[in-house]
């Protein structure tokens, strides 16, 4: 296409991409807004007032000179776009900024707070090593497993116990998420089929042990058995659950016996040759089928049948963050397979129940 030449629907076509490209080169801008509208609290502010604010009200609000009024305008601006909030214009003809459930889960005070997740993934220490793809492209340094690798020069596992304010960033991310997954899941006729009549559950990777708690208050016959890391376990107040206990350990050399384990956003982050480490010892903690041993697997199906562009759109970001974090993937139903038959297990059920997530029922031979 010759710039001197170009006929009117070429002209379109070429600023079309021109605005494609700028969209895609400026959208970390979406994050950082986000990440702006949670450390200044503007949902907590509009909770608070009760009824929509106005710009002067939020300004005054927010302790924000007047002077930097006008950029407020141009943030709330965007994030109105992006739907996080809404407007409206009131009787004196002043706009006025609403709340959305978007934003509502923005809430620090709401019970399921998406508030730290959303931090966990644009905190700089996650972000900056994705700087790093093309030179862990082209490095033949096979001990380096990620970008991360290559701009930390560890595996973010072991660099977070000693990080405080990461690592307590990250289990609130994984509470928040967890205290939503489980108020749906326990909800869930068929998910609830899956934990009723068995006899013990071990949570593997469980954090601060929201998920397991949930489901151990949800079915006081079972007992519950919370199991990570001992820099995560032996921060914990003993809880006074009587049907749950904690243990800490490494997964990769053992993981404590039950009838059922579960992997709640756990297999993501590793490669395959360790997922396929990680699920030989879940075989070597259950029993038989007959027995009623298998896995419960909370995680993403890459590819199945969604019909919601945000959640096949998370479903791929989620994936390229896998990858430059961990050196892990969000993986397809070929891809499970493919890891459930090299570690040994017969027959896996998918429920899709999760929006960009699904419950997948794994079971041994």
């Amino acid at each position: 296409m010759e710039p001197n030449h170009c006929s009117n629907k070429q002209t379109k076509e070429l600023l079309d991409a021109v605005g494609f490209i700028w969209n895609h080169s400026l959208s970390f801008l979406n994050s950082m807004a986000l990440k702006c509208a949670i450390q200044l609290g503007i949902s907590d502010a509009i909770k608070k007032h009760g009824k929509p604010m106005t710009l002067v009200e939020l300004t005054n609000s927010l302790s924000i000179h007047p002077n930097k009024a006008s950029s407020l305008h141009q943030m709330m601006r965007l994030l109105v776009h992006n739907n996080f909030y809404t407007t409206q214009i009131l009787p004196t003809g002043e706009e006025a900024y609403d709340l959305t459930l978007n934003s509502e889960l923005l809430l620090k005070d709401h019970p399921l707070t998406h508030a730290p997740l959303a931090l966990i993934g644009i905190t700089p220490q996650l972000t900056e090593p994705s700087h790093h793809f093309a030179s862990w492209f082209q490095s033949h340094d096979q001990s380096c497993e990620s970008s991360f690798h290559v701009a930390q020069g560890m595996h973010l596992y072991k660099g977070m116990p000693s990080d405080t304010k990461l690592n307590d960033l990250f289990n609130l991310a994984m509470a928040s998420d967890s205290r939503l997954i489980s108020s749906l899941l326990l909800t869930n006729n068929k998910f609830k089929a899956l934990i009723q009549g068995i006899e013990s559950i071990v949570d593997v990777g469980g954090g601060t042990g929201t998920m397991v708690k949930a489901i151990a208050e949800a079915f006081p016959e079972v007992n519950c058995i919370l199991f990570d890391q001992p820099h995560v376990v032996n921060n914990l107040q003993l809880n006074e659950i009587r049907n749950l206990t904690y243990v800490a350990g490494d997964m990769f050399k053992s993981i404590p016996q039950a009838n059922v384990v579960l992997l709640k956003w756990i297999l993501h982050n590793w490669s395959d040759e360790n997922c396929i480490k990680i699920l030989e010892k879940c075989k070597e903690a259950i029993p038989s089928r007959e027995k009623g041993g298998k896995l419960l697997i909370i995680d993403m199906v890459v590819g199945i049948p969604i019909n919601n562009e945000n959640h096949s759109r998370s479903q791929f970001l989620a994936d390229i963050q896998m990858s430059y974090l961990f050196g892990g993937k969000e993986r397809t139903e070929q891809q499970w397979k493919f890891l459930f038959d090299k570690a040994g297990f017969c027959d896996y059920n998918i429920l899709p129940i999760l929006g960009s997530r699904s419950v997948i029922e794994v079971f041994p031979a």
